[in-house]
């Protein structure tokens, strides 16, 4: 199978940068984003990644940080049967270091059924969630990067429209890279190239 082509993309104006695919819109030639968000999605897919930066949650412990971002997000989004599947250790990230403190990464994989938009619960998506929380403490921020990858579609959800109801076709099969391996990718190549984004304390 050929290897997707993927591309290093400026992110918040470029004062970042990460690797994903090129499949990936930036959602923010659609509609509005947020500011501390950056939203990239493949509408064939009905899969999205997406960058937050948050104020730093000095009462979260770095070991469990990631689950509690992810439950957090559950939350937020009113999602059910929610679970997580696995989480990482706290891995040190050599590579984000300022002031010669590197950031911590810790990260976590759950599943769980979310209604899209402002679509009610009988409309809900199984859909399978990789995050990962870079905490990058000495200029009091707390990243984080998120993958989404439907796994059942619900035939009263919107992306059954475009995607079909039912099960995903796995990536692989259609000639994309899977999204384990997105978030993998949108992980490890994640760099600052300008730390004064982050204002007075950098």
């Amino acid at each position: 199978m050929p290897e997707e082509s993927s591309t290093e993309r400026p992110l918040f104006g470029g004062a970042i940068s990460g690797r994903f695919p090129n499949r990936f819109e930036d959602v923010s030639n659609v509609r509005q984003v947020p500011d501390h968000q950056e939203v990239f999605v493949d509408p064939s897919r009905d899969e999205s990644l997406i960058f937050e930066l948050l104020d730093f949650k000095h009462e979260v412990g770095d070991s469990g940080s990631a689950v509690w971002f992810l439950q957090d997000l559950a939350t937020e989004q009113d999602a059910e049967q929610g679970m997580v599947i696995e989480q990482s250790a706290v891995v040190e990230a050599p590579g984000l270091t300022y002031r010669n403190i590197p950031a911590v990464v810790t990260t976590a994989v759950g599943q769980m059924a979310i209604s899209k938009g402002r679509q009610g619960r009988e409309a809900q998506n199984i859909v399978r969630v990789y995050l990962a929380n870079l905490r990058l403490k000495e200029v009091g921020t707390d990243v984080l990067i998120s993958a989404y990858e439907p796994i059942l579609i619900n035939p009263l959800s919107e992306s059954a429209r475009t995607v079909g109801a039912g099960l995903s076709v796995p990536a692989a099969q259609s000639g994309s890279m899977p999204m384990a391996e997105v978030f993998k990718l949108a992980v490890s190549s994640f760099k600052v190239n300008d730390w004064s984004l982050f204002g007075s304390s950098a």
